[in-house]
């Protein structure tokens, strides 16, 4: 798994103070994308030990309140299993900590795979970039949905995050 950045103390990406990793590799290409520079499976940086101390660092701190995963689109499929074994690490280490995912794949698509179990709130949808607007929360574009990923997986259907 390769990563392009680890961001610290971000509000953007979810709900409170978090740390974002963004994951190189997606296919969707979207136009109008904000980082085209982590489509590349190969870009970036080799996700290792130092990588994952810098990241449990920035976890263990006590107004952090979890970790968002971005890219690139973290369940391209070469990243699914290392983010499975990641995201089982990060749930077990810091149970309190929520987890954000952001996926151009739409929940239909994956909400089989075993990884959603650690995550709280999904991010689905590509960007679209003629149902931008900037007042969304958490999203880009209309077509994304913020869901509720527990909630989902009980009910057997999507469910809105409602924050």
């Amino acid at each position: 798994m390769r990563y392009h950045n680890i961001t610290k103390d971000d509000m953007n990406n979810g709900e409170g103070l978090r740390v974002v990793l963004w994951l190189a590799g997606c296919t969707h290409a979207c136009p109008g994308c904000h980082n085209p520079v982590t489509w590349d499976i190969d870009g970036g940086l080799y996700f290792d030990q130092a990588a994952k101390a810098e990241l449990w660092e920035v976890l263990a701190r006590d107004y952090i309140d979890g970790i968002t995963l971005s890219g690139g689109d973290p369940l391209h499929p070469h990243n699914r299993e290392e983010l499975n074994q990641l995201l089982a690490e990060i749930t077990e280490h810091f149970p309190e900590k929520s987890v954000w995912l952001y996926t151009g794949y739409r929940w239909e698509e994956i909400k089989d795979l075993p990884l959603l179990q650690y995550v709280d709130i999904l991010i689905d949808g590509r960007f679209e970039q003629d149902k931008f607007s900037p007042e969304l929360p958490w999203v880009g574009s209309y077509n994304q949905r913020v869901i509720d990923v527990n909630e989902s997986l009980h009910c057997a259907d999507v469910v809105i995050y409602q924050g």
